[in-house]
């Protein structure tokens, strides 16, 4: 990963291999103190550290005494098909080596299972192991001696930005972790700053919410609402984006974080997360 921004900035951005995988971002602008904050960067579905090349840089220009930045890549590229819980356990052994170092999808069409091997069957909600739930239904609450919905709870803020159109991965509902019926009518976004983000919520823990009848009663619709309803038992800030002006539209799953240099409408994104994110 090399440095970003105008030469002023680059010269601040420092990137290196990680001795436990990845790569760490961070600035050599820093104060006589080190960060106290380290942030774990982890792309998508045959993604890899470069996909969060702008995002890092930007974190480490902007909030120099404040963030390193960790993109895993123990999950790289064919890696991601190994499956939910693989990949889990190799980011869970990835980033405890991080301390002391020098410097800290849902696809459209259920045909394309044996593309996605393992990680397909987790996503569609088909794997079956040792007759238990689908994992991800699982990973809506303590399961045994797994503490899924607890370690989400642990954490003092959750944050979800999702694609509202134009986004043919992931679905505006499921990246919003909302009901079609609860989706918000967006207005065009009237913000110079954030050109790109149209609606904002704030969506508080509901414990004592059941299940909602599907209207098709199939079985892949009722696994989805039991995922909903257990998600919503913790609280959620939500921030929808639209890139349905852009004309690179299409590819909306890739500009929300800025994957690629030259497709960079999603800039404003980047600079919303970093002007909230709370140290």
């Amino acid at each position: 990963m090399g440095s970003g921004g105008e030469d002023g900035d680059a010269a601040a951005v420092r990137a290196e291999e990680s001795g436990s995988g990845g790569v760490d971002v961070w600035s050599d602008a820093v104060s006589s103190h080190e960060p106290d904050h380290l942030l774990v960067m982890v792309h998508g579905i045959l993604g890899s550290t470069a996909d969060w090349q702008y995002g890092a840089n930007e974190f480490v220009k902007q909030l120099p005494d404040d963030v390193i930045v960790h993109c895993s890549e123990k999950n790289a590229s064919m890696l991601t098909l190994d499956g939910v819980d693989v990949m889990g356990e190799r980011l869970a052994d990835e980033v405890p080596l991080l301390f002391g170092s020098v410097a800290m999808e849902k696809v459209a069409c259920r045909v394309v299972h044996w593309i996605f091997r393992r990680t397909g069957k987790h996503l569609f909600l088909t794997d079956d192991d040792e007759g238990q739930p689908p994992l991800l239904q699982r990973m809506v609450e303590d399961h045994g001696d797994l503490y899924f919905i607890s370690a989400l709870r642990a954490f003092k803020r959750r944050v979800v930005y999702a694609n509202a159109d134009c986004d043919h991965i992931v679905g505006w509902r499921t990246s919003s972790i909302r009901r079609n019926t609860e989706l918000p009518e967006l207005a065009v976004s009237s913000s110079e700053k954030y050109p790109h983000i149209v609606h904002e919520e704030y969506s508080e823990e509901i414990d004592d919410e059941k299940c909602q009848d599907s209207m098709t009663g199939c079985d892949l619709d009722i696994l989805e609402e039991k995922m909903v309803t257990g998600l919503r038992r913790v609280s959620w800030e939500k921030v929808d984006v639209s890139f349905q002006s852009s004309i690179t539209s299409f590819a909306a799953h890739s500009i929300i974080q800025v994957k690629y240099s030259f497709m960079n409408e999603g800039a404003d994104v980047i600079q919303h997360i970093i002007d909230h994110f709370q140290l």
